[in-house]
C-alpha cells in the first residue's frame, strides 16, 4: 500500500509548513492527485488520519482532487483523455503521445489556524 508512504510525506509537508508559519493547527489540506499515480483517495485519507493522530493535523480534512490522465499526440496535436493506459491517439492511431496531465501528486494548499 503506497498510500501510507504518500500520507507520511503529506503529513511531513503540512507539519513543516505549519511550524514555519507559527500555526497551532492544520484545518484542511488540499491535494492534487493524478489518475496515473493510482492513489486510492479513500485509502490515502485513512492512512493520513492514522498518521496525523496526536499532531497539529489530527483534525485536518484531506481534500483530494483527482486529475484525469490526458495526452497529446505529437503527430497530429490532438489532446485526449487516456483510458485504461492506452496511449494511442484516437484521431490518427499514433503511439507518439506525451502526457500533459495525470501524473501530479502535490499539496495544492493548506489551511491553518
Amino acid at each position: 500500500m503506497h498510500e501510507m508512504a504518500i500520507a507520511q510525506g503529506i503529513l511531513d509537508i503540512a507539519l513543516t509548513a505549519a511550524a514555519e508559519n507559527g500555526a497551532a493547527a492544520i484545518v484542511r489540506i488540499k491535494l492534487q492527485v493524478g489518475a496515473m499515480t493510482e492513489v486510492e483517495p479513500e485509502a490515502l485519507t485513512f492512512c493520513f488520519a492514522a498518521l496525523a493522530a496526536g499532531t497539529a493535523a489530527a483534525d485536518a480534512s484531506l481534500e483530494v482532487e483527482v486529475t484525469p490522465l490526458v495526452g497529446r499526440c505529437r503527430d497530429c496535436g490532438r489532446e485526449f483523455r487516456v483510458e485504461r493506459f492506452r496511449f494511442l491517439c484516437p484521431a490518427c492511431g499514433s503511439a507518439a503521445v506525451e502526457i500533459i496531465s495525470g501524473r501530479e501528486l502535490r499539496v495544492e494548499h493548506l489551511e491553518v489556524e
